[in-house]
């Protein structure tokens, strides 16, 4: 047998009548007197075609630079997001459906001439599903006008696709006016923080600059039972609250066996709504804090005011991430957009509700939040973690229409 280096130096020259069988060959005499090549093998007359040896080495070089180069596009198309562009991302539909959400934009209602305000980390406003946005931008980390997301892993851009998105994410909210204050940045630990003041600062721009309906507070801050006075933060609220506009604010992500047992602030002051999160499966999320049945100022709570008033989908919640991606979100930041979201489709609804409303309208709006809501348990008015139940938004619009206007 022939050892294949030693065929590595010759060629091949088949037989005529059957190529399956062929001959080695000098190299030297491929190209050259091919007739007197064929007489002495007995093939004469016709000239036997000679098969060139490949150089398998030079095809070896060749088939892998052309597998870097596919591996090459390949790489450019992920980062170029064409390989995903086809493919859309799934979506929370379900918190959606859940919340009665899909049931108010089925009466035709979007958030059109509705002003809602975030004091978050900011937006990715060029992402797709947001660049039909209506929006009004204010820094208060760099002061400049140039729009962006300061936080880690976008979470003001996640909020805002919840209630505005229009594309992959079909939003709560998408004809509103959003007003972004950019507050909230990330911190040595990698957590999107700020301080009391540049917080407060934010809310004042939102009702007294942008002229918010509602003011969606998709963060908060511990809760110190033994302050002797209120922080800038609580203060900001109440002002905000002072001059008609709603405030929702997120319930907590310290539930488990370290709650405090407080709600987080501000969405512990009487007239905000403090909401919960729930899972997929219409129960409570186990991070989402635990209300006080007494308030900041050591009396008794009473309704519709018990903490946390509501709660809502909160659980892997996809939406806009940075840089055109799609991020799952969990915790009680992303329950309290479905709420401020819901509110926004019932000043919609209801426009007189949205005209510098006093307290006594405020009180009829979470009573009427009260009375809508699912509960999680059967014959429990008022639970301290998930509190009076689940957000029902078309339902939530049905009492306040029972109830009459302010």
């Amino acid at each position: 047998m022939w050892e294949e280096k030693e065929l590595e130096s010759v060629e091949f020259i088949p037989e005529p009548t059957d190529s399956r069988i062929v001959s080695a060959a000098d190299p030297n005499t491929v190209g050259h007197q091919e007739s007197w090549r064929s007489e002495v093998l007995g093939w004469a007359p016709e000239p036997v075609p000679v098969i060139p040896r490949r150089d398998l080495t030079s095809q070896r070089i060749v088939n892998v630079g052309v597998f870097l180069i596919v591996l090459l596009i390949l790489w450019g198309a992920w980062r170029s997001q064409y390989l995903i562009s086809d493919l859309p991302p799934p979506t929370s539909e379900w918190a959606f459906e859940d919340s009665g959400i899909r049931d108010l934009q089925e009466l035709g209602f979007d958030g059109t001439g509705v002003r809602l305000c975030m004091v978050d980390t900011g937006i990715d406003a060029e992402h797709p599903d947001l660049q039909n946005l209506d929006l009004v931008y204010k820094d208060f980390i760099t002061g400049d006008s140039m729009i962006r997301d300061h936080g880690t892993l976008g979470h003001g851009t996640m909020m805002a696709g919840i209630v505005a998105g229009d594309g992959v994410i079909d939003g709560i909210a998408p004809g509103i006016t959003l007003g972004m204050a950019a507050a909230l940045g990330p911190d040595s630990d990698g957590e999107n923080s700020a301080n009391e003041q540049r917080v407060a600062n934010a809310i004042r721009w939102c009702w007294e600059q942008f002229d918010a309906d509602i003011i969606s507070l998709s963060l908060g801050g511990e809760t110190n039972p033994n302050a002797t006075r209120e922080g800038p933060t609580t203060n900001a609220v109440k002002l905000a609250i002072a001059n008609g506009v709603y405030v929702v604010a997120a319930a907590g992500n310290d539930g488990g066996p370290d709650d405090d047992g407080m709600v987080a602030t501000p969405s512990n002051v009487k007239e905000v709504i403090s909401v919960g999160a729930l899972n997929k499966e219409g129960n409570i999320w186990d991070g989402s804090s635990i209300g006080s049945t007494v308030g900041s100022d050591g009396t008794n709570r009473t309704d519709p005011h018990l903490k946390p008033e509501i709660s809502a989908p909160g659980v892997n919640i996809i939406s806009t991430g940075p840089s055109n991606t799609y991020y799952s979100s969990t915790g009680t930041s992303d329950s309290t957009v479905f709420v401020a979201g819901a509110l926004a489709l019932i000043l919609q609804a209801e426009p007189s509700l949205a005209d510098n409303p006093n307290s006594s309208c405020m009180e009829l709006v979470k009573l009427a939040l009260r009375d809508s809501a699912n509960p999680l348990v059967d014959d429990i008015e008022h639970n301290q973690k998930w509190g009076y139940g689940a957000l029902d938004g078309n339902g939530w619009l049905l009492e306040i229409r029972q109830s009459g206007t302010c």
